[in-house]
């Protein structure tokens, strides 16, 4: 019996892996975000949830991450640019950039890797195997939204959701993951 909006001939296993993988990088974020409000633990939470986040990479196939080195000059100077996109909000608005304590800088890029790996790289490619790419796109951007829940204001989710689609389209039309986390990374230390 085929299940509406699934991949004609799609095994059973393929199509749960994606609602498994989100569940667990969900948890995994909330976990991390949980564990950094405690008093001393905000360093060691964001190294563990970074690492944490990039396991579900393990659980697809590795070309399927969109993690090639092939012209990764051309894809770190997309990361830039993205970057410079996702600051654009925030440089308009004239709003003076937070500064990330020099003790935090490294947790905080290997979290953005980890969403990264774990969003647009891992249940990505799961949901773009089980479901095809506009699933991808949009399950891997309402992941992310929620995962997002308890960091940060219900104001900032539409920020966040807009993030998730404008890096998961990026991921989908150019089948890559390295710009996406550059991207993420320059724009989570900026901010």
């Amino acid at each position: 019996m085929e299940v509406a909006g699934t991949r004609a001939g799609v095994p059973a296993l393929v199509r749960l892996r994606p609602p498994l993988l989100g569940l667990a990088v969900v948890l995994a974020e909330w976990t991390r975000v949980l564990a950094a409000r405690m008093p001393g633990w905000e360093g060691p939470a964001l190294l563990a949830g970074g690492l944490l986040l990039c396991l579900p990479a393990l659980f697809v196939p590795f070309e399927s991450l969109g993690l090639s080195r092939r012209a990764l000059g051309l894809r770190l100077l997309a990361g830039i640019t993205l970057a410079g996109v996702l600051l654009l909000p925030a440089t308009i608005r004239g709003a003076a950039l937070p500064v990330l304590p020099t003790g935090l800088l490294v947790p905080a890029a290997l979290v953005a890797v980890g969403e990264e790996v774990a969003f647009r790289g891992a249940l990505f490619a799961a949901l773009e195997t089980a479901y095809g790419p506009a699933a991808a796109v949009l399950g891997s951007t309402a992941a992310f939204v929620l995962a997002h829940v308890l960091s940060h204001p219900l104001a900032f989710l539409p920020t966040v959701a807009t993030l998730g689609l404008l890096l998961g389209l990026w991921r989908w039309a150019f089948r890559d993951l390295i710009a996406p986390i550059s991207a993420h990374v320059l724009a989570d230390l900026a901010l």
